[in-house]
Formats: C-alpha cells, structure tokens, sequence
C-alpha cells in the first residue's frame, strides 16, 4: 500500500484537485475572517498560523481523520469567534466520512462548546442567541454530511444488489441452456441412435442373406423405412429448436410413449433381433405421459445397446405395475456374435440415469454372470 493509500484512503488521482480547492477556500475564507474587529480576538499571527494548519489538515485528513481538522477549526474557533467559520467546514466532513456515531456525537459537543462559548454568556438572550447559532452551524453542517454519506452508501447497496442479480440471472440463464442442451442430446441420442443402430443391424442381415434375394429386398424397406423415421424425428428435433422458424413439413408429433412399445418391439424383431416381451400393459390404467415416455427410452436405449453389443442374444422386456410404481426390467443373453465397435462413450446410460433421476425414480444397470446384462428401471406413478 502506498503512501496516498494511507494518506487518502479510496481517493483517485483526478480528484486531489478538488481536495485542495476545498482546503483552499476553506483557508482562504477562515483568513478573511480573521480581520473583524472582536474585542476577543486573540493575536493575528496565532489565527493566521492556525488557519495555515486548518487548511493543511483539510487536505490532507478530511476523508481519513475528518477529527483532525474538525479539532483544529474548534481551536480556532474557541481562539477567535470571528473564525467560527472553520466549524461548519470540518463538520461537514465529520458527517461525510466518520461513520462512527459515537465520534459523531463527541464532535458535535466540541463543536456545541467552541461556537456557543457558554461561559462567556450572561444573560438569556445570549445563551439563546448561542444555542441557535451553534445548532446552526454544527446541526445542519453535520446533518448534511451524514446525509450524503448515507446517499452514497445506498448507492453502492443497490449497485452491488443489482450488480449480484445480474450476475445471478447469468448463471441460471446458463444453466438453463447447459440444461436444455443436454435434454436435446438425450433425445437425439435415444430417438436417431435407435433408428441408426436398427439401420446398422439391418445393414449386417442383409449381408448375411446375400443369396436370398427376397430376403434381401425385405431388409433393404426396412433399412429404407428406419432410415425415414431417423429423418423425421430428427427433423422434428430441429423444427422444435428453431421456435418460430419452425417449416411447416416438420412433422411436430406426440413423443412416444407406454402404448408405443409393441411397435419399438416389433420394429426390433424385423431388424433380427429376438425379443421377448412380458406384461406390457394393454389396459393398464392412467399413468403419467413423463412416465411412459421415459419407460419407452429406457426400453429402446436397452434394445439398441442389446444389439450394438450383444449381437444374436435373446433379449426379455418385462414390465410390471406394483402399487403406484412402473417396473421395467431389461435382459438381455451373452453374445453370439462380433459386437459393434464404435466411438460411443457411454452416455446412453448416463442419459437413462438422468431422465429416472427427474422422475424419483431408481436404475440399476450391471453385467450379468452368464455374460448378459441387465437394465432395470423403478418410477413412480
């Protein structure tokens, strides 16, 4: 910290200039005064010298010790009243920068005591005269400094409030994109990657049945016919993101839900995937849409990782309804064949754990002793 640091705390630089006006003015106006006839003036060379220090204490000490030049306008004041003048000066500055209430108060006695000089006075009318002029001087010069001190601090209250709820409705604006643009992954990830991993399972079968042309031609519709609903939905995808430039081709359907899982089941079995299916609720009741779509993503993300990775194993989907509770239970057998590479890092699962965890819900995913794996959801209803 350097020396204006201390001298000066919180000065700038431009404003030493309007520091040193003011210690002029005020010392200028102190040794203007000290010419009146008073029959109590003390000698000029001590008032004159006093009024020196007061201006050397006004520029210096005003904002970090405002009591050192209050102290000495009061000695100035008490030498000669024809100085009184130096009392607002510094009073001011005592209610400007002295946040302390007791300095305050002991200010404004001293302050009281060197204008009125009560033991000067005789009569009621001085004593009068006095108490009016020394509440006038001190009273109002300090009750205007206090003032403009609280005005600046209210100030900067309610900069550093609205400084802090910018800062806060940044943060929770990003969050809300991070959010969102992590729904819109999850989506993408669990619609489009199903469509294109059916087209790359299909792909595979169409290699295997190269001498059964009609075989062929079946498999190839059906990569054509994954293919298109790959596109729509991802269409759809983009149409919802673009808001108001949405194209009207877009087709902005209801996202799937608990009914649509025989179709994603049989979708799987043409692609030549062997599928069990157990309880699917036909007339199962009322159940939350947030529910249902997340059951029909949990049910689709374990049939595409059963076939990315567990290629020719039997794979079981059973769905069961205990008391206020959706069970989906995913099992799929060992691999019978070459599993899929490819550069996926996981996040199919990491998605499933996000969506149950919004709901309260619970997943459970782990290998299985004979090579298989399982993939169990428990939501609330």
């Amino acid at each position: 910290m350097g020396i204006r640091e201390r001298v000066w705390p919180g000065l700038r630089p431009r404003s030493i200039a309007f520091e040193a006006v003011i210690a002029l003015v005020g010392t200028v106006a102190v040794g203007i005064t000290t010419g009146s006839p008073d029959d109590r003036l003390t000698s000029v060379p001590v008032v004159l010298v006093g009024t020196v220090v007061l201006g050397i204490t006004l520029f210096l000490f005003r904002r970090s010790a405002p009591l050192v030049p209050f102290l000495v306008g009061a000695a100035l004041a008490v030498a000669s009243p024809a100085v009184t003048i130096a009392v607002p000066l510094t009073a001011y500055a005592i209610g400007r920068y002295e946040g302390r209430w007791p300095v305050r108060i002991g200010a404004a006695v001293v302050g009281f005591l060197a204008v009125a000089q009560p033991w000067t006075l005789d009569e009621l009318d001085q004593w009068i005269g006095a108490i009016g002029g020394a509440a006038l001087v001190v009273g109002l010069a300090g009750a205007l400094g206090a003032w403009a001190r609280t005005r600046v601090e209210l100030l900067a209250a309610l900069t550093e409030r609205a400084e802090k709820a910018e800062s806060e409705r940044e943060l929770m604006a990003r969050d809300a994109v991070l959010t969102e643009r992590t729904r819109i992954a999850r989506e993408m990830h669990d619609a489009v990657g199903h469509r294109v991993s059916l087209m790359v399972l299909q792909a595979g079968a169409i290699e295997m049945a190269a001498a059964d042309p009609g075989r062929v031609q079946e498999l190839a519709g059906q990569v054509q016919t994954a293919g298109r609903q790959a596109l729509d939905e991802l269409r759809q995808m983009v149409g919802v993101l673009r808001g108001g430039e949405v194209d009207d081709a877009a087709p902005l359907g209801p996202q799937p839900g608990l009914d649509d899982l025989p179709r994603l089941i049989e979708q799987s079995r043409e692609a030549g995937m062997t599928v069990d299916a157990r309880g699917l609720p036909a007339d199962a009741g009322p159940i939350d849409p947030a529910v249902g779509r997340a059951a029909y993503r949990i049910v689709q993300e374990a049939l595409t990782n059963g076939g990315k990775h567990a290629p020719g194993a039997a794979v079981c989907v059973e769905i069961e309804r205990p008391a206020h509770q959706l069970v989906v239970r995913i099992v799929n057998g060992p691999a019978h064949g070459t599993p899929v590479t490819s550069a996926g890092g996981g996040y199919g699962l990491v998605g499933l754990g996000e969506r149950v965890r919004t709901l309260g819900g619970r997943l459970r995913t782990e290998p299985r002793l004979d090579g298989g794996f399982l993939v169990e959801a428990v939501l609330p209803t």
